[in-house]
Formats: structure tokens, sequence, C-alpha cells
């Protein structure tokens, strides 16, 4: 039994060594005894001859790079955690000028007040390639969001360009409305004007867009007495959307109940309307003739809730995750680059609102959204 002691003794004294860890049993403060073999490395940054195999007493004066941790090392051995206490990596260089990199740990066995020293310099090299390689995915990201922000600016220079081309246009052909024309000629010209109009809405959406991500990272705070009224802008949006839902035959219809008084939210009253009117022309384009869209207000003590449900057939599955990203469309794209989704998006998000899209109970599709309340 005796004799099994010493040989598991021996074996784990040349295991350590193998892996170039010395063991240092503490004594006293500042004084430990060494265990076991040797590793090479002591010898050439430990400025006193100490020899393989012996056990001699060792003072933290012999290895003046512990000094520092052997500080939080007694605190550890006072009150253990269970776990081992790392020192970290430092490098000591030797009277040569060759640099070793090395970690200490600070464990209890069997009551015994450990400390293990350990040669790592793969660890080190390892763990500097794994820094020097997340600074280098670090810097290609930001070159990535600096050349995606010189696209953007560069589509928003387009974007400007043609909103002023488009305005000459518009003006063009509001003059030539005052002309002697041929029923075949009108007709024509209300088809330019429709198409012109919706260039317009789409060169507004794309502007929106822009600076509405500018501002989305800006708190937004309003005053309770100019919170926009929820109910009136609905009930204004339908009015200006009325005679483009008639010309289609499409009714729309608004819901909500008219005991409630409240129904300022937070945000702002231009935005919330152009919000609305993007889901409720949404709502347009995808639902038949003869059918009718629906805009429901529903307030709780916390949220109002605006529900538009058409009678369209609904959102393909594999489409609803990707609604509400920029320049996402569905499976009928009418000539549109998916944009008015994403602002109604960023904009109800900025001002701590929700927004989603479910299957509308009529079969077709519901898009809503959630504002706060606004506090007076």
């Amino acid at each position: 039994m005796g004799n099994d002691v010493v040989m598991n003794e021996t074996f784990a004294s040349r295991l350590f060594a193998t892996l170039n860890i010395l063991v240092l049993e503490r004594l006293r403060k500042g004084v430990f005894q060494i265990e076991g073999t040797v590793p090479h490395w002591l010898e050439r940054v430990c400025p006193r001859d100490i020899s393989t195999g012996m056990k001699v007493l060792i003072s933290q004066e012999d290895i003046p790079f512990l000094e520092n941790f052997l500080i939080d090392a007694e605190a550890y051995w006072q009150n253990p955690t269970g776990h081992p206490l790392k020192s970290g990596f430092w490098t000591e260089i030797d009277l040569n000028g060759d640099e070793y990199y090395l970690e200490a740990s600070a464990v209890i066995l069997d009551e015994r007040k450990i400390l293990l020293v350990e040669f790592a310099e793969d660890n080190y090299r390892e763990k500097q390639a794994l820094i020097q390689k997340a600074r280098e995915n670090q810097l290609s990201y930001n070159q990535l969001v600096k050349e995606n922000q010189k696209k953007d600016i560069l589509i928003h220079c387009i974007i400007h360009d043609i909103a002023g081309q488009l305005s000459g246009i518009n003006c063009c052909l509001a003059l030539l409305e005052m002309e002697n024309l041929t029923a075949k000629g009108r007709e024509r010209l209300a088809i330019g004007r429709k198409q012109s109009i919706k260039q317009e809405i789409l060169v507004r959406e794309v502007l929106e867009i822009f600076s509405a991500e500018v501002n989305s990272l800006e708190k937004f705070s309003q005053p309770g007495a100019i919170a926009p009224n929820i109910l009136h802008v609905t009930q204004e949006c339908i009015e200006l959307l009325t005679p483009v839902y008639a010309l289609n035959k499409v009714k729309i219809n608004l819901v909500y109940d008219p005991q409630v008084t409240d129904w300022k939210v937070i945000g702002d009253r231009q935005r919330l309307e152009r919000v609305i009117t993007n889901l409720a022309e949404n709502a347009f384009r995808h639902t038949p003739s003869h059918s009718t869209v629906t805009i429901t207000l529903t307030p709780d003590p916390e949220f109002i809730h605006l529900t538009i449900d058409d009678e369209g057939r609904g959102v393909s599955p594999d489409l609803v995750p990707h609604l509400f990203k920029k320049f996402s469309q569905g499976q009928h794209k009418s000539g549109r680059i998916g944009l008015g989704l994403y602002f109604c998006r960023i904009t109800v998000e900025r001002w701590g609102g929700k927004i989603g899209y479910t299957p509308s109970p009529t079969g077709g599709a519901r898009f809503w959204f959630s504002l706060p309340r606004s506090k007076s």
C-alpha cells in the first residue's frame, strides 16, 4: 500500500513536470515548499539555483512575478470559493532575454494550500490569436457598416433628385388638364396622373425612411397637451382615402367605442397619419372589389390598439417574418420597393409601441399596432 502511494506521488510529480507546471505548497505567508519535480523553465526565471527533485523552501522574492497575485491568493485560501483562483497570463524574461508566458492558480487540496504555476506559452499564443481574429472581425464589421452607410446616402441623394424631377412632371400634367383634350387624351392623362401620384408617394416614403432612421436613435418625449388623438387622425385618413376606395368599389369602415373620450397616444401627428395611411393603402391594394376594409380602435389602461382587416388572400406564412424589414415585398409587389411597412415599424417602435401581423378572422390580412396612451 505504501509503495503504491509513493509510486502515485512520483507519477503525479512527473506528470506535472511534463505539463510544465510548478507545484508549491504554502507553509506560511510568503514561504512555499516545492513539491515533486522542478520544471525546466523555473531554473531560467528564478535567480536562485534550484535542483530538480529536491524539496526546498522558496519565497516570493525568488519568484517576484507572484507578488501581486499572492495578495489575492491569501484571501482565497482564507475563504475558498470552490473554484481555483487564476492570475491570468504574465510575462517573465530570463537572463538571455527570452520571454516566458506563465499563469498561476491558487487551490486547496485536503486542507493544504497549493499554488500551481504553469508555463502557458501555447495557451497564451492561442488566446492572442483569438483576440487578433476578433479585432480583425470587428474591423471587417465596421467597414461593412460604413459601406452600407455610403449606399444609404447614395440612395437618399438619388431619391432626392428624382423628387425634383417628379415635381416638374406633375406641373406639366397639371397644365395639360387645362388644355382642350380629346376623351382619349383625358383618359391617358388620368392614367399618367395616377402613376405620378404613386411615384410621389413612393418618393415620400423613401425620404421619410431615412429621416426616421436618424431620429429613431433619439429619445422621444412629448407633452401630453399636444399628443395626437388617434381617433381624429384615423377619421381624417379615412376621409382622404374614401374617394380612392369608392372608385374601386371597396368600402372602408371605422369601428370604435363612442363612449371613450380619451384617445391621445404617444407620437407625432404627421407621422401617425403616415403610419395609418400606409397600412390602409396596403389593405386597399390587397383586397378585392366589392369588399370591406375595417379599421378598429380598442383602448385599454396602458395602450390604444389599432387593427386593419381586409378581405383579401392574406399573407403567405413564409413571408410573414420579413414583412416589416427594409425592402421587403409581398407576393404581389404592386410596383413598390417594400418601405411602407418598414417605416411603420421603426416609427411605432420609436414611440414605445408594437406592430405586427396576424391572419384576419374574415380570412384576409390583419395588420395591427399598439401605442402607449399619453399621460397628461
